[in-house]
């Protein structure tokens, strides 16, 4: 009988694991104040695991099918746009059902850009993910063939530094838009991986948009909405505290 070869997780892999390690261990820290707080959390995180699958298949993973290498492709097949989105009504629909009215984003808002700035590290590890073909230059990368491209993946890494910069830096110690964060995240993110998408290299499936670009259109109008809610909420709650 020969032996079973030895499995060896892939970098990519580690990574993924690296970052929802990271994420539950700051969530533990808010999660001591009420218990319902980890059932959010597990919502959040099924939700994003979920949405992840559901908006690659419909951008791009439906051209695999029937293809030989279909399978692979739909299994490992994920956007980062519909974690997002996925996550999002996750942590809402568990907040109905545990009836958790407190705002939640602000940490979220902290968690999501070290998530993916771990995935993305494995992105680049892997080589996927990739830009466009582009003139060799100081800031291209090279692909598994050797062709130079841009460098989608350390421009969103550095893209989702930078907000956590600001948001530690800046935003969270000052309160400025407390318990609207997340939802500066959805604008911000949405915003920046519409125009990126220009020089990614994914299929355009409507005219010269991506599948992303319209995930993230909906990104967008998602994060100015609940933005305005909040908005109009603390409008009201003020006006009804007593004048003295």
């Amino acid at each position: 009988m020969n032996p079973q070869p030895a499995f060896h997780p892939s970098p990519y892999g580690l990574l993924m694991l690296a970052g929802i390690g990271v994420s539950i261990f700051l969530w533990r820290r808010m999660a001591r104040k009420d218990e319902r707080l980890l059932l959010i959390y597990i919502g959040g995180l099924c939700g994003a695991f979920l949405g992840a699958k559901i908006v690659y298949i419909l951008a791009e993973g439906w051209l695999h099918f029937g293809a030989d290498d279909m399978s692979l492709q739909l299994a490992t097949g994920k956007t980062i746009v519909g974690a997002l989105l996925g996550g999002y009504a996750g942590v809402e629909l568990c907040k109905k059902l545990t009836n958790y009215t407190s705002a939640t984003g602000d940490w979220f808002a902290v968690i999501a850009p070290i998530g993916i700035i771990f995935g993305r590290f494995g992105c680049l590890l892997h080589g996927c993910c990739l830009g466009n073909v582009c003139e060799p230059a100081w800031y291209s990368l090279k692909d598994a063939a050797g062709i130079d491209r841009w460098p989608s993946v350390p421009v969103e890494i550095a893209f989702n530094a930078a907000f956590l910069a600001l948001l530690l830096i800046v935003l969270r110690p000052r309160r400025i838009l407390a318990g609207q964060h997340f939802h500066l995240y959805l604008i911000a993110y949405g915003s920046f991986r519409f125009a990126h998408e220009a020089v990614r290299a994914t299929p355009k499936i409507l005219g010269p948009l991506s599948g992303y670009q319209i995930a993230c259109v909906a990104m967008i109008l998602l994060g100015v909405v609940r933005f305005w809610q909040r908005r109009h909420i603390e409008r009201q709650t003020l006006k009804q505290l007593p004048v003295s």
